[in-house]
């Protein structure tokens, strides 16, 4: 598969999120969206236009949001709760836990505006956490699109499957480079590019940043395989081990805490069935803070292309 490096086509997950919605109330008449006081920025205002009569705003009360979801998933709708990622999985986790992952509650909650690259919101609102709270929960299922055409089908794919199921996108337009054809496998993850040298496992907007990483890479003559891991859970064991097997060290590059996140998750696999060296990209215990650009964040974090490339150069040096 090839990749426009220097030019990507730019589109934003949420726009993936909301065309997805609009698309599937079509046909889909048990669809409900609820929202919590920010509908217009995580773009849920789409589907409240096209069928208001199945739109309801909560207002900033996500708690509740998550307590009526889990009532229309009783009386048998198909409720998607939306919010910034903060507030979609860290505030209402007691609601989440108890009304919709212990009851197996068929509710599909979106989370807009992750990671670092909310950018001027600051510290308050960048969810690096929330990957971890939805994956340590017992039936819910946890999923990280990276750009829009894989948000598009892995929201589709989520309001088509019974269960409860967590999809986490963001807010700023983002290289938009999977095929739009390509079928979405859900818990399987996808190997964009090939390399036997090392190992980048990414998730999110990290795996164009990994992507970046591995062609700089190649033309220093080291093969960098990358895998897109859009499922956190289930994660693809096989897919894991694999790359394990084939070329030892493997680094995850995800824009949350290293501990709970995409990090644990492929650690656990590694430990269970095939203990491997790791390393990490990811945010490093602590929390975030405001910039006007959200580059600007990625690169103080050192979860961009440049700090992937330099963890892999230290590592081939060893």
């Amino acid at each position: 598969m090839k990749f426009n490096i220097e030019n990507p086509e730019l589109k934003e997950t949420r726009q993936g999120f909301a065309d997805a919605l609009v698309d599937a109330g079509k046909t889909n008449q048990n669809l409900v969206v609820l929202g919590g006081d920010v509908s217009g920025s995580v773009k849920t205002n789409l589907f409240r236009d096209a069928y208001p009569d199945r739109f309801i705003s909560v207002g900033i009360a996500e708690q509740d949001m998550m307590g009526t979801a889990a009532g229309l998933a009783l009386a048998g709708k198909i409720p998607v709760a939306s919010a910034y990622g903060e507030f979609a999985a860290g505030r209402p986790f007691d609601q989440i836990r108890q009304s919709i992952a212990y009851s197996e509650m068929n509710v599909k909650i979106c989370a807009s505006h992750c990671g670092v690259t909310v950018g001027p919101d600051g510290a308050t609102h960048q969810s690096f956490e929330d990957v971890g709270l939805m994956r340590i929960l017992p039936h819910m299922n946890v999923i990280t699109p990276c750009d829009y055409n894989q948000t598009y089908r892995a929201v589709r794919l989520a309001i088509d499957s019974v269960g409860p199921f967590y999809v986490r996108f963001y807010r700023e337009a983002s290289p938009n480079f999977t095929d739009n054809n390509a079928p979405f496998e859900f818990g399987k993850a996808d190997t964009l590019i090939d390399g036997n040298d090392i190992t980048l496992i990414a998730s999110g907007l990290l795996v164009w940043e990994a992507i970046v990483a591995s062609e700089r890479l190649k033309k220093e003559g080291i093969g960098a395989r990358v895998v897109n891991m859009h499922t956190i859970k289930p994660i693809d064991v096989k897919t894991i081990v694999k790359c394990a097997e084939e070329t030892g060290l493997i680094i995850t590059c995800e824009d949350h805490q290293w501990t709970c996140g995409l990090f644990g998750a492929v650690a656990e696999v590694l430990a269970i069935h095939k203990p491997t060296k790791m390393d990490f990209i990811a945010i490093n215990d602590t929390f975030g803070e405001s910039a006007v650009n959200a580059k600007d964040l990625m690169r103080k974090y050192q979860i961009d292309s440049e700090a992937i490339y330099n963890k892999v150069k230290k590592h081939l040096k060893k």
